[in-house]
């Protein structure tokens, strides 16, 4: 089995008031539940942005260094995400699918490499 992360980017999402984000978890919610049914749910949280963002790390002489918040060139945050472990392409598809339809959101669908010895 693959895993696969479905991601969507803070900045495609309009503003939304309170109750609107109340009702996009609402409608989401049945999607997470299948997936769980289905065994190819591994982890999701839809409530990052930028304010989410604890801190920034690059490495400058061999040693990390810390600031705070994002880059401040960077305009695009992730904005929530979804871990699937499913057999193929075509069912990650359909998953990526279901989110992108019941959030009425545009959600990327990234494939993770397989491990080594994993």
């Amino acid at each position: 089995m693959t895993e696969y992360l479905i991601t969507f980017n803070d900045e495609w999402v309009p503003e939304h008031t309170p109750e609107q984000i109340q009702a996009k978890s609402a409608a989401v919610k049945p999607v997470i539940d299948e997936m769980k049914a289905a065994g190819v749910f591994v982890f999701s949280n839809g409530a990052l942005d930028a304010s989410t963002v604890l801190c920034s790390v690059t490495a400058q002489d061999g040693r990390p260094v810390f600031s705070d918040g994002p880059y401040v060139e960077s305009k695009e945050h992730l904005g929530g995400f979804c871990v699937i472990r499913v057999p193929d392409d075509e069912t990650a598809r359909h998953w990526a699918g279901r989110l992108a339809v019941a959030l009425d959101w545009p959600q990327e669908l990234q494939r993770f490499p397989p491990t080594v010895g994993g």
